[in-house]
């Protein structure tokens, strides 16, 4: 049985454990459910979750793990002279057997033994659903019975499904918890053998950056270097001039919204400032690239200035017009999150419009707002696509935001792009970027949580 069609009979068979649950309760009840503990769909519920959970769980191990099973077994079946060759070969022919089963295309024309090999995997796949099919409908039918015979008037169906659900729940979040710490390992293992090669004060204080290395021994030249100064400084210098852009204007946009516009004029002007978060960021590329860094150019030519066909200055203001839309709609919710009766209260004392908005409205708003604006900022700082188009890939170490720079991220995405060997310094170098970008935006959300916590409690 194929594996859609498996998880499909499960969820019909857990339907009709539903049914059978909730009939089973009100016939041991006797048609009366004031008899019972729980009302009658709980007991369906607790059915059909002990039904459906096990055969679920059961079938997700076993999914992770048959790959790796039927490959083992395949390559002991393999003639003597493959599983002799060293294990990348052998990886080679293993995927050429996995294509011709499949129907794509092998990177050799099939022979005997690959054809032998073929029909063996595919007798071992039709062998491990087979098996995982009847496993799981013995699962479904004694987990049914055995909660059938569970059902009593006085069973507590509702706390027994409750703890189910939350212990799916814990296990939602487990999940989660443990794919972040996986992801930070993965990247610090891999940073720590580049801190192994390139010191991390080299890495961290070095104002030079070109991670290009030798690929033979008798070639001279192209030793490498990494010092990510000028990577953290265009990063920081992009960042700055898009958060200049977007803190003022998005700040004042949602003033306006909340508390001077209309109610007729804030439902159609807020969807509509909105948009430009929907916009793709390859878009506000082409924007920055075609017409913006032009126009900065021209204009510096005019003025007697010497501009890069790609500045930091065309990145940046692009990307403030993109960021725009969170600054705005965070600063906005918050605003309007301010309770009423500080602005009835200093309404009462004599203030004026503008006097409620400045000295008690922003003030009792500022622990959302810097925290909208500090996601504002991690959004910057990760944003690639615009710098990459705009701004361009030279790493200089220079404060002018009309020369070319690069940030963290365009490096990341050139030093992983195309065919790499992980043992070069040049392709660890982007795991300690990475590190060292995810360090950043996390002291920055702590930052921003310790804000919002310190002055939430002084206005509540």
């Amino acid at each position: 049985m194929q594996t859609s069609m498996l998880i499909m009979v499960l969820l019909i068979l857990s339907s009709i454990a539903f049914y059978l649950g909730r009939r089973r309760a009100l016939s041991v009840a006797q048609g009366k459910v004031r008899n019972l503990h729980s009302l009658p769909s709980y007991y369906g519920y607790y059915v059909a979750l002990w039904c459906g959970l096990p055969a679920l769980l059961v079938a997700g191990i076993w999914f992770s793990a048959e790959d790796a099973i039927i490959t083992g077994i395949l390559v002991e079946n393999l003639p003597q002279e493959i599983r002799s060759l060293d294990p990348g070969r052998i990886n080679l022919v293993v995927n050429d057997i996995r294509n011709l089963v499949s129907g794509n295309v092998t990177s050799r024309e099939a022979d005997a033994a690959m054809l032998a090999a073929s029909d063996h995997y595919r007798q071992l796949r039709a062998t491990s659903h087979a098996a995982l099919s009847v496993v799981a409908l013995a699962l479904v039918i004694v987990a049914g019975t055995f909660s059938l015979a569970r059902i009593r008037p006085d069973y507590r169906a509702r706390n027994a499904v409750e703890r189910i659900v939350m212990a799916l729940l814990i296990a939602c979040s487990s999940i989660a918890i443990f794919t972040t710490i996986g992801i930070v390992l993965s990247v610090l293992f891999e940073s720590l053998r580049f801190f192994q090669t390139i010191s991390i004060f080299e890495f961290l204080f070095s104002p030079h950056w070109s991670p290009q290395t030798a690929l033979r021994a008798d070639q001279v030249g192209s030793s490498g270097a990494f010092g990510a100064v000028p990577l953290f400084a265009g990063t920081l210098l992009i960042s700055f001039i898009a958060m200049v852009v977007a803190v003022p204007i998005g700040l004042l946009s949602a003033i306006y919204l909340s508390e001077y516009a209309g109610p007729r004029l804030r439902a159609n002007v807020k969807p509509l400032l909105e948009i430009l978060a929907g916009i793709p960021t390859v878009v506000y590329g082409f924007f920055a690239a075609l017409v913006v860094a032009p126009m900065i150019r021209d204009a510096g030519a005019t003025l007697g200035l010497d501009v890069a066909s790609e500045s930091a200055l065309a990145a940046g203001l692009v990307m403030g017009i993109m960021i725009i839309p969170f600054v705005s709609s965070l600063s906005d919710d918050v605003i309007n999150a301010v309770p009423q009766a500080l602005r009835d209260g200093a309404y009462a004392l004599g203030s004026t419009q503008s006097e409620t908005v400045r000295k008690v409205i922003l003030p009792a708003a500022l622990p959302g707002i810097v925290g909208g604006i500090l996601l504002a900022v991690s959004r910057a700082i990760g944003e690639t696509m615009i710098v990459v188009m705009a701004a361009g890939l030279s790493a200089n170490l220079t404060a002018n935001p009309l020369d070319a720079v690069t940030t963290v991220t365009v490096q990341i995405v050139t030093l992983l792009t195309g065919d790499q060997e992980f043992d070069s310094p040049k392709t660890l170098a982007a795991f300690a970027l990475g590190l060292v970008l995810f360090v950043a935006t996390l002291l920055l959300n702590v930052f921003a949580l310790h804000i919002v916590r310190k002055y939430r409690e002084q206005y509540e």
